[in-house]
């Protein structure tokens, strides 16, 4: 995995996006809009239209995650962007906020098969930290499955904690028992 290279996904990388989520959309048509919309907004777009919806937003020049490519050949994705552009984590009583302060967040992970289980994730993970330190963010949050389960991929889109604690993050809150909220506090972290 140290061999990665991490771009921010743009217009010209959609393709890579598509080759790496597949026809159905990685998860069940979700074309990673499943923060972005709430209950039943979400459910009735899934497929062609989330895809549609995350290619405009992309289209309007706003970066919504890192593209991991390895030896040229597009491998994962993390989803960051800053907390208020997620939707259903603004009305989640399980995620809710845990302080005022503003913070990127690491929704949503997606991995090529053949790359799952090797550590993609921790690296995603350390990118997603460096592309906010570069757009001046102090605070990048995630909120990944915890517990003794091997949770098939489909149900681990939001991380594991395994991953977080591996790239340097501390669990913050957790307001469940399987999904606490994980921070990385970049001022700190580079003093």
């Amino acid at each position: 995995m140290s061999e990665l290279s991490f771009h921010p996904l743009t217009r010209n990388l959609w393709n890579d996006f598509e080759e790496l989520f597949g026809p159905h959309g990685a998860c069940g048509g979700c074309w990673c809009m499943h923060w972005k919309l709430r209950g039943r907004a979400y459910d009735e777009a899934k497929g062609y239209e989330t895809r549609q919806m995350h290619k405009s937003i992309v289209d309007s020049k706003t970066v919504t995650g890192l593209m991991a490519y390895l030896h040229g050949a597009v491998v994962g994705w993390v989803a960051v962007e800053p907390r208020s552009a997620y939707e259903r984590l603004a009305h989640s009583r399980v995620l809710k906020p845990v302080d005022d302060q503003e913070v990127w967040s690491v929704p949503c992970f997606f991995a090529a098969k053949n790359y799952r289980r090797q550590g993609i994730n921790v690296e995603l993970l350390k990118a997603a930290v460096a592309y906010v330190k570069s757009r001046g963010g102090k605070i990048v949050e995630g909120y990944p499955v915890d517990g003794t389960t091997d949770y098939p991929a489909a149900f681990a889109f939001t991380g594991t904690a395994s991953a977080f604690v591996q790239a340097g993050f501390k669990e913050v809150a957790r307001n469940s028992p399987t999904r606490p909220i994980f921070r990385f506090v970049i001022e700190q972290a580079f003093v």
